[in-house]
């Protein structure tokens, strides 16, 4: 049937005047809080904050810090006999391979098995445990010198960061952990690390290592017999 033309067609006489509000996904139905904060988990490559996931949604259109704190709380559940875990580090909760199964999965990661020098995860153990802590005391405790290439290593990748100076003559500075390294190794806080009567070496932090298919992390984690006398 052919229009009449003196009449004017009923959808152009509704807009016409209008502004039009162009169609994208955020004016669509919004999908559940829990769909989008595991989408947001996966695709963010590290921790999220609760901010964060709230920020990922129009401010008109937000849902209360209670209701994505229950959607983490319901992907935990889910995940509880699965292969991959939703835990909570001191940057925010994050989705990871579940640690049971990270010796399996790391095969993906590594083009060699992975060495790390007994002399950096030392340091990096007496730092976490000990900080503040100048290297000098690392070398006293240890009883051998500290390579600049594992506090170069430690402070590139932001494992540890320098807080202050002793104030002592030479004002050495004093290193400790940083919240990347909480993040890392899968920590909170602090409190989270075990009993330094636990410790007994740096197995816990090779772990961690292993469990995050950290292949090979510097050559100073491959030289083994870099230590000297003090």
């Amino acid at each position: 049937m052919m229009r009449d033309r003196g009449q004017p067609d009923t959808a152009e006489a509704a807009t016409d005047g209008a502004e039009l509000v162009p169609l994208n996904a955020l004016s669509l139905a919004m999908p559940p809080v829990k769909q989008v904060v595991e989408g947001a988990l996966m695709a963010a490559g590290g921790p999220l904050t609760l901010d964060q996931m709230l920020g990922l949604y129009p401010e008109d259109r937000r849902p209360a810090g209670g209701e994505v704190r229950a959607a983490i709380d319901a992907l935990m559940t889910d995940y509880a006999e699965r292969g991959i875990e939703l835990v909570e580090v001191a940057g925010g909760w994050r989705i990871q391979v579940r640690r049971a199964v990270a010796p399996w999965v790391a095969r993906l990661w590594e083009e060699k098995p992975a060495r790390y020098s007994r002399a950096l995860l030392e340091t990096l153990a007496l730092i976490a445990y000990r900080q503040p802590i100048t290297r000098g005391e690392i070398e006293e405790i240890r009883g051998v010198t500290v390579s600049t290439q594992i506090v170069k290593t430690l402070t590139e990748r932001e494992w540890v960061r320098v807080v202050g100076h002793r104030d002592v003559p030479g004002r050495p500075a004093l290193y400790a952990t940083t919240r990347r390294f909480l993040d890392y190794f899968g920590l909170r806080s602090l409190n989270d690390l075990p009993p330094l009567a636990e410790l007994r070496d740096p197995a816990f932090f090779e772990q961690q290592l292993r469990a995050a298919g950290d292949a090979a992390i510097d050559a100073a984690m491959d030289e083994p017999d870099d230590d000297k006398p003090r």
